[in-house]
């Protein structure tokens, strides 16, 4: 049996190709794709000699003989990362995400994605897909929805917190709504008002806008903030308006230096927590979550194929996208 892969290229053209199914050993399992995320990662990797994709959600196929749980028919995703030794302390601690021998996209498994017609992963990184999520509000999750959950769960988010959210796009519009059904108190910043009437519908209880604002002024100071933009902002103006003893929780992928005021963080007790996609227990604990309280992405769907994927990454890369890009197969 052959199955299509969607890979990028040099030129950064998205090129259909076929790919032959292993032979299945241990936990692997086949998964026949239904829909996939399009997360910005995937715009990164697009001039890369890969299979794009690492939010596919679809039907198990086939099971390798060492799979226990999972059967044909079953739903389910999968998301960044795809293997790990299991025998560091990272693995051992339930945090696996930190393995030095971790596989995640990009940089293994490079001839699987979720830009496809089916997939081989182990049972072990597949997650099942609860009632009250369908299939193509799953997708989305898996990645940008791990990582925003994570966010708030490594950086000890109670019920009652001040949680300011930095920017509605893919991430935040998630993150807005995570917050508020945790119980927290939501105030969320982008740069006009454009997007404010959507802000106060996912959840937002305080909406501000800052481009060109001098000074930031919030009911009540931040005990957490999330930042969810392309850029990193200007730090000066979130600083007055964080509590002494907030986390700062920078989810921006960005090159450079970061750089805060030294003294201020030491005075206040600040603190910056870095993250990335949720382990596998913080993972199922957000699918569970977002299915129980009603949390879902905000779609725009296209066709998985070369037009559909080029369209979906125009829309991406143009800002254009509100909020999370979904390919149908």
């Amino acid at each position: 049996m052959s199955f299509t892969v969607f890979k990028g290229s040099s030129s950064g053209r998205i090129t259909r190709n076929s790919a032959k199914k292993p032979t299945l050993r241990g936990d692997q399992v086949l998964v026949k794709v239904t829909h996939s995320g399009v997360c910005f990662t995937d715009v990164h990797y697009k001039t890369a000699d890969m299979a794009l994709g690492h939010e596919g959600v679809g039907t198990v196929e086939e099971t390798g003989p060492e799979v226990h749980s999972l059967k044909k028919g079953d739903r389910v995703g999968w998301g960044y990362e795809h293997d790990c030794c299991g025998r560091c302390n990272h693995c051992l601690s339930g945090w696996e995400t930190f393995c030095g021998e971790r596989k995640m996209y990009g940089f293994a498994d490079l001839d699987q994605g979720s830009f496809a017609s089916h997939a081989v992963w182990r049972e072990a990184f597949l997650f099942a897909i609860p009632e009250g999520l369908s299939n193509e509000e799953a997708a989305p999750l898996m990645c940008g929805g791990s990582t925003v959950y994570n966010a708030l769960v490594v950086a000890d988010v109670k019920p009652g917190a001040v949680v300011g959210i930095v920017g509605i796009g893919g991430l935040g519009h998630l993150a807005i709504q995570f917050a508020n059904k945790m119980g927290c108190r939501v105030i969320v910043f982008s740069g006009t008002d454009s997007k404010k009437e959507e802000a106060i519908e996912l959840g937002a209880h305080e909406f501000h806008a800052t481009k060109g604002a001098k000074e930031l002024q919030t009911s009540a100071k931040l005990n957490n903030l999330i930042v969810t933009t392309s850029a990193p902002p200007d730090w000066g103006q979130y600083l007055k308006v964080l509590d002494s003893r907030a986390t700062i929780s920078p989810l921006t992928v960005a090159e450079g230096e970061f750089s805060l005021p030294h003294q201020e963080m030491i005075v206040r007790g600040l603190r910056v927590q870095g993250g990335i996609v949720g382990s596998r227990l913080v993972h199922r604990q957000m699918l569970d979550f977002a299915a129980f309280h009603g949390v879902k992405p905000m779609l725009v769907r296209f066709p998985m194929t070369e037009d559909g994927i080029k369209e979906c990454f125009e829309a991406l890369e143009g800002g254009k996208m509100r909020y999370r890009g979904v390919l149908t197969a």
